[in-house]
């Protein structure tokens, strides 16, 4: 049985990381692009056109820490084949006629819409964390990992050099058709081997309580806030990237270009990184690679506040990917080993949720922190949430630090 289930989820790893990487360049490309597409849809004072941006930004977010779950749901008692389908195709749809949009409320629905869409990537994960051996998920779920994170990474590189080329209405265009290519790849190549017994009641009506399904739910409650605190930092950083470049250029040069290239450095060393550290953590304990993970990140992110130079800040972004490299996948693989099977679907979205909740939130901080204390306090500021993340999880969780988990 054993040789008959491994050319499945193998496949299904190849094909879904690369389904993943687009998607997660079509969660991203457009976002640092969306304030000046607005500006485009009318004459807004600068007042206005902020209060838009950020709003619209918000609201995908928004959708989806709500909506997440119910896709994990629908997957627990469909399968997360036709879910990946749906939310493909469903993407692809909005993405399209979002470039007919002339209004920036329609923006706004339009922006609603794809967050309440964005269920794909978990439940692909979600798909993959059931199918493969528990003892190799941390080196396989750290690969597929570097697909939605890379392309989340490499995104806004690729919007901007399509908006340049063609127009932002055309990159809404072309991101609408790489993702009913992926739709129709996640229906016809993805196999789901087990089956979803729609006859059996949901899990959590039998045990009356989500939590009570797991043997450490506060573990599970724990890696839930890690996930949205993690996220939140990265994205605290996400708004005000190209600024800091622009004002360490002194506003001459190929600024843009620049920006682009230190946003995706992440992405360079995410890909290099996660599956060595998930193979790591399979043998050595995954809590171990998480805790070294929050250490190492707090001691990239702060000197990112003092250190007034483009190379040194293109370095520690480099470094930035293989922190977030020994974070994100080390937490879907904890929350995965400590779940039952039957639980994954769920686990999965609301692991979604937290991220997109940080996301949101992580933009919002990172915008006020700016505001009022200048750039260097972004960096700073978010060590110190990763450091207080980190105090978290070491006294909470004693069997992380002790490799037990």
């Amino acid at each position: 049985m054993q040789n008959d289930a491994q050319p499945v989820w193998r496949r299904n790893l190849y094909v879904l990381w690369g389904c993943t990487f687009v998607a997660g360049i079509a969660f991203s490309e457009v976002g640092p692009f969306l304030s000046l597409f607005i500006a485009q849809l009318g004459n807004y004072s600068q007042k206005n056109l902020n209060f838009y941006s950020g709003i619209i930004y918000a609201v995908t977010f928004l959708v989806t820490a709500f909506l997440a779950p119910v896709w994990g749901r629908l997957a627990g008692k469909r399968g997360h084949r036709p879910i990946l389908f749906y939310t493909a195709g469903g993407m692809a749809i909005v993405y399209i006629l979002t470039g007919f949009v002339h209004s920036v409320w329609l923006l706004f629905l339009a922006r609603a819409a794809i967050g309440a869409f964005s269920g794909y990537i978990p439940n692909a994960q979600a798909l993959v964390a059931a199918q493969v051996p528990r003892e190799k998920s941390g080196r396989l779920l750290g690969t597929l990992m570097t697909g939605s994170t890379s392309g989340v990474l490499v995104g806004p590189v690729l919007g901007g050099l399509l908006a340049h080329v063609f127009s932002i209405r055309q990159t809404f265009f072309i991101t609408g058709g790489l993702l009913l290519l992926v739709a129709v790849l996640s229906i016809s190549l993805v196999k789901e081997s087990v089956h979803p017994d729609k006859t059996k009641a949901p899990v959590t009506k039998q045990s009356g309580s989500f939590l009570k399904q797991f043997a450490n739910p506060r573990l599970i409650m724990v890696l839930l806030l890690s996930t949205l605190i993690v996220q939140l930092g990265n994205s605290s950083i996400f708004p005000i990237i190209s600024l800091y470049v622009k004002q360490l250029m002194h506003g001459h040069g190929a600024i843009t270009v620049i920006a682009g290239v230190i946003s995706a450095l992440p992405g360079i060393s995410n890909i290099m990184a996660a599956p060595r550290l998930g193979q790591y953590g399979d043998r050595h304990g995954s809590g171990r690679v998480l805790l070294m993970g929050y250490l190492f990140a707090v001691l990239v992110y702060l000197p990112q506040g003092f250190f007034a130079s483009l190379i040194v800040l293109g370095v520690l972004r480099f470094l930035v990917g293989i922190s977030d490299a020994a974070l994100f996948p080390t937490i879907q693989t904890l929350l995965t080993k400590n779940s039952p099977h039957d639980a994954l679907s769920s686990i999965f979205a609301w692991n979604q949720s937290a991220q997109a909740l940080g996301s949101m939130f992580g933009a919002l901080w990172g915008g006020a922190v700016a505001g009022y204390f200048g750039y260097n306090a972004v960096f700073m500021s978010t060590a110190l949430l990763l450091l207080i993340n980190l105090i978290i999880l070491w006294f909470t969780e004693p069997s992380l630090r002790r490799g037990t988990r």
